[in-house]
């Protein structure tokens, strides 16, 4: 049941902060966000543990994202707090892809380079839907899943590893 919970409470996140952002409303991504991260960190058996590895997520995210700006590939058409950063919005969705890696992505930490595939492929599917929806734009639509497939084919197996060691849901 928790696993299902958290597939379907991501995805649900997901759309919100995505559907929240086109709509010029990116505290409704925010929230609901929120109210995930809340609900999971109260579900895992070592909370402080798992909240590192939620940070952990949202740093290296906050920099793959503004790197995304910088170079001019992604364009947010608002929610950056300062300009040239990715907006809160997006960065919360890290932090939502992080309440995934010790529950529901479990068994792909065992098989990192499948991770490195699967984000090579999921990475800049995410992305090139989140812009058909009008959340953001792909500026250079092909270097930019590129760069995408590349960051997610080496960030997602370096996020699953890292969490192997900051597992809140661990059998204590």
């Amino acid at each position: 049941m928790a696993l299902a919970l958290n597939v379907v409470f991501f995805q649900l996140a997901w759309f919100a902060c995505v559907l929240g952002a086109a709509a010029r409303i990116p505290s409704l991504g925010l929230l609901v966000v929120a109210a995930v991260v809340t609900w999971h960190l109260a579900r895992a058996r070592q909370p402080r543990r798992e909240l590192v590895m939620l940070g952990v997520a949202v740093l290296v995210g906050a920099a793959f994202e503004t790197l995304l700006v910088q170079m001019g590939w992604v364009r947010y058409p608002e929610g950056a707090l300062l300009e040239g950063l990715a907006p809160a919005w997006m960065v919360a969705l890290w932090a939502l892809f992080a309440t995934t890696l010790n529950v529901s992505l479990r068994w792909l930490r065992a098989r990192l380079g499948l991770a490195a595939v699967l984000g090579a492929l999921g990475g800049p599917a995410s992305y090139y839907a989140g812009s058909r929806l009008g959340a953001m734009e792909l500026t250079a639509l092909d270097a930019a899943l590129v760069a995408i497939a590349i960051g997610w084919a080496l960030l997602l197996p370096a996020l699953l590893f890292a969490a192997q060691y900051f597992d809140g849901y661990a059998e204590t």
